[in-house]
């Protein structure tokens, strides 16, 4: 799982090998084939790629894999997770109908940290489900119908394969200042991870991921966090 910090698990990205290691020079080999160009000549595909990129021929950006890891994360932000249903991806996720959740990790939010009385409370309730599970189980009752106690909170695990245009439309809305919280720390994780990935992959997140107001320079969420003004005003 991830680091414990502050009482609360740190989730933590790994990135799989059969994701693209240069996905500019992908986008541009790609390019290359639909504009009728040399593809012989390989040291064109990256300056096609940023063309590609600039112009923002998105279409192209699909053929850039991703797979990930994404480990000690809580069940409720895996499930927004998978809203980002664009370009296939596909998902695997820890299963809670044959691993022992007796003992589980959980998310702890710092609003909760931060206030004893408050942490007591969550601490215990978690603590308590666990040990209903566990007499559960001990009573004969099937691991899959215990687990129907699990909350949200608690840490899952998943393997996850999608493609540079979906993160790309997942960033406008996830790096939102007005965005879930635990969502942005993901967004966060992956992007950290895929910058040291590779180089190509560094300018990549550092220009194209962003919020969409960063865009537009302006805000057309309903309340907005204050960083630009609402758009029409």
């Amino acid at each position: 799982m991830g680091d414990i910090k502050g009482g609360r698990i740190m989730g933590t990205v790994h990135i799989l090998p059969d994701t693209t290691k240069l996905p500019i020079t992908k986008i541009g080999m790609a390019a290359s084939v639909c504009w009728g160009a040399n593809i012989d000549d390989e040291s064109k595909y990256y300056q096609r790629g940023m063309d590609c990129i600039k112009s923002g021929h998105g279409r192209a950006f699909e053929f850039v894999n991703v797979e990930m890891i994404l480990e000690g994360y809580s069940a409720r932000v895996i499930r927004e997770w998978y809203t980002h249903i664009g370009g296939a991806p596909t998902r695997l996720q820890e299963s809670t109908r044959y691993i022992n959740y007796g003992k589980f990790e959980y998310v702890l939010p710092e609003s909760i940290q931060h206030k004893s009385s408050a942490l007591y409370e969550y601490k215990n309730i978690m603590r308590d489900i666990g040990t209903v599970i566990r007499d559960l189980e001990g009573m004969g009752i099937p691991r899959e119908d215990a687990a129907m106690l699990l909350p949200l909170g608690m840490t899952t695990t998943i393997v996850d394969k999608r493609n540079l245009r979906n993160l790309i439309d997942m960033s406008r809305q996830r790096m939102c200042n007005r965005a879930y919280w635990e969502f942005r720390e993901l967004f966060r994780d992956i992007s950290i991870a895929l910058t040291n990935y590779s180089e190509e992959w560094g300018w990549v997140v550092n220009n194209c991921f962003h919020a969409k107001c960063d865009e537009s320079r302006t805000c057309s969420e309903k309340r907005g966090c204050g960083k630009y003004a609402k758009a029409g005003e």
